[in-house]
């Protein structure tokens, strides 16, 4: 799968990922509900929205070991081109995008082989 982009129809059992951190804020994080209200309102969540939730949610010391934190992520086609938009209108270069997205430059070099025409 690491050649690969995983497509949406193949990710058909996907987790509800809006009942999830909803559940999350409700038991745990009451006090920031009203951070995330916002992306939760949205009627589809992508990879990114997940990440912005991720970072509202949970503190800095929470996510103890981000390298390890990081091996788990998956970016789909919409994901991967909103990256690589971004890259384009901000005039960066792999390295800063690499840095910003917290991926690695060979993921970001990889996506633009991908999608050449960004």
């Amino acid at each position: 799968m690491d050649r690969e982009v995983q497509h949406p129809e193949f990710r058909i059992n996907s987790p509800d990922y809006k009942r999830i951190y909803t559940d999350i804020l409700e038991m745990r994080y009451r006090n920031k509900k009203d951070k995330c209200e916002a992306l939760l309102n949205k009627p589809r969540l992508s990879v990114m929205d997940i990440l912005e939730l991720e970072k509202r949610i949970f503190d800095e010391k929470e996510i103890t070991d981000e390298k390890e934190n990081k091996k788990f992520r998956a970016y789909d086609d919409e994901a991967i081109l909103q990256i690589l938009r971004y890259q384009k209108n901000n005039n960066m270069n792999n390295n800063d995008t690499a840095a910003y997205f917290k991926v690695s430059r060979n993921s970001v070099a990889k996506w633009k082989r991908l999608f050449p025409k960004i």
